[in-house]
Formats: C-alpha cells, sequence, structure tokens
C-alpha cells in the first residue's frame, strides 16, 4: 500500500542525513518531493535518484524568498502542497563566557525563524490542498537542557511551542501542526558522538526509524493528531535507573 499517494511534501534540509531518508521513503509511499537544501550538489543527486517524482531546489530556510520560490516549484511542478517537513537545522555549542551573540543569532534564524518562515510561505498552499501536514522537526532537547547548547536548546523548545500555535490556528482549516523529538540519531551531524549512555538501547536511532514517524504523520492515518510532540530517543527520557545499593 501507497501510504502518500496523492501526496506532496516540501523538505527542508533533504539532500542528506534525516532529509534525505524522508525524501527517499515518501517517493517509495507514493509521495511527489520538493528536496530544499543550500548543499547544492548533493540535493541535485538525490533529486535524480528519485526520477520524475522528486525535484531539488537551492532553499536557505532563512529567506523567505527562497521559501515561496520552493513552494511555488511544488505547486507548478506538481500542482500543489500538502506536506511541509521543516527538517533543516544546525548545532553549535559553547561556555556561555565563549558563546557568541553571533552563535545564538546564526541557530535561531536557521533552527526556529527558519521553520515559522517555511509555515507563512506554505500556509495558503497547503490551506488549499488540505488536507495537509506540517511536520516540524524539533529535539529531545525541546524538553530538557542541554549544558553548553544554549541556542539549540532554545531554538528546539521553541519549535515546540510554535507547533503548537499553528496547530491551534489551522485546526479549522484541516491543516495539523506536530514537532518530532528526536534523540540522538545516526546522521553526518552526530558522527563520532559518543552516546553509550545517552538512553537505555545503548545506540543512536537510524533515520530510517525517524522517517516511518514521519509517514504516518504525513498521511491521511493521522488525521486527529495535531499539536502533538512525538518522542522517538530510545527511551532517553522516560526517567532514570535502576537504581543501585551504595
Amino acid at each position: 500500500m501507497n501510504r502518500l499517494e496523492g501526496k506532496v511534501a516540501l523538505i527542508s534540509g533533504g539532500s542528506r542525513g534525516m532529509g534525505a531518508s524522508h525524501a527517499r521513503m515518501f517517493v517509495a509511499q507514493g509521495a511527489k518531493v520538493v528536496i530544499g537544501d543550500v548543499l547544492t550538489e548533493e540535493g541535485q543527486k538525490l533529486a535524480d535518484e528519485l526520477g520524475d517524482a522528486a525535484e531539488f531546489i537551492k532553499l536557505d530556510v532563512t529567506s523567505y524568498e527562497n521559501w515561496q520560490a520552493a513552494v511555488e516549484l511544488a505547486e507548478q511542478k506538481f500542482g500543489g502542497l500538502n506536506v511541509l517537513v521543516n527538517n533543516a537545522g544546525i548545532i553549535n555549542f559553547d561556555p556561555l563566557t565563549e558563546y557568541s551573540v553571533d552563535d545564538w543569532s546564526k541557530i535561531i534564524n536557521i533552527n526556529l525563524t527558519g521553520q515559522f518562515l517555511g509555515v507563512k510561505a506554505a500556509v495558503d498552499a497547503l490551506v488549499e490542498s488540505a488536507p495537509s501536514s506540517i511536520i516540524n522537526i524539533s529535539s529531545t532537547a525541546g524538553f530538557q537542557g542541554i549544558a553548553a547548547l544554549h541556542g539549540y536548546t532554545a531554538s528546539k523548545f521553541g519549535v515546540r511551542g510554535l507547533t503548537k500555535s499553528i496547530a491551534l490556528e489551522l485546526a479549522g482549516k484541516n491543516v495539523r501542526c506536530n514537532s518530532v523529538h528526536p534523540g540522538t540519531v545516526s546522521t553526518p551531524m552526530n558522527a563520532g558522538l559518543d552516546v553509550a549512555d545517552f538512553n537505555p538501547m545503548k545506540r543512536m536511532g537510524t533515520v530510517e526509524e525517524v522517517s516511518n514517524l514521519l509517514i504516518y504523520l504525513a498521511s491521511d492515518e493521522s488525521t486527529f493528531t495535531s499539536g502533538t510532540e512525538f518522542l522517538i530517543d530510545g527511551g532517553e527520557l522516560a526517567g532514570t535507573g535502576p537504581l543501585e545499593e551504595k
């Protein structure tokens, strides 16, 4: 069964890592996909691999004009847009004494403002093609602070809140909005990271595991689900323990 038959999706940060996995698996489930990214060579190669079901466009998520062009491409090439995946993001970190104002501004602009701009640019198309789904990628850092990841944590908490206000505003227009909160997933951004004690499963998640969740949220299987956080973290935020006697 093609669970996304007839769906048209725009995926930011779609050239590699989780975004590329989402694009591949969406197409495998019958969707048409616009891949947006600043990584033009990798993005075009992926679009070529996926054939007529995919198009690539250069997308800097801090540019509203870039977002408008990506939405226009989806409408012109595939006839509409009813899935927006706000996947693009970066990470930076340093102690407060070394974490610069530029570091803060850069990550907030990409991770949080970039998602707002995507929704703003796409909202009319999403309403027109409803039922539609907005999927905002956050993190377990949207639930708990991480020392020295000041901008990252703030941006991911912000995505969680933005998702709820969007969900409430668009519920009456048959457009739902949910946030996905991965733990540590095996992507280029996390290469070489030691996660042995991050979660009770003692491993990183795979990009395919995250993509499977997104297929559900993009499909009409989730039409009564909006404003909700979906953790996919190997049990990381379930709690602590077991306790050991001294």
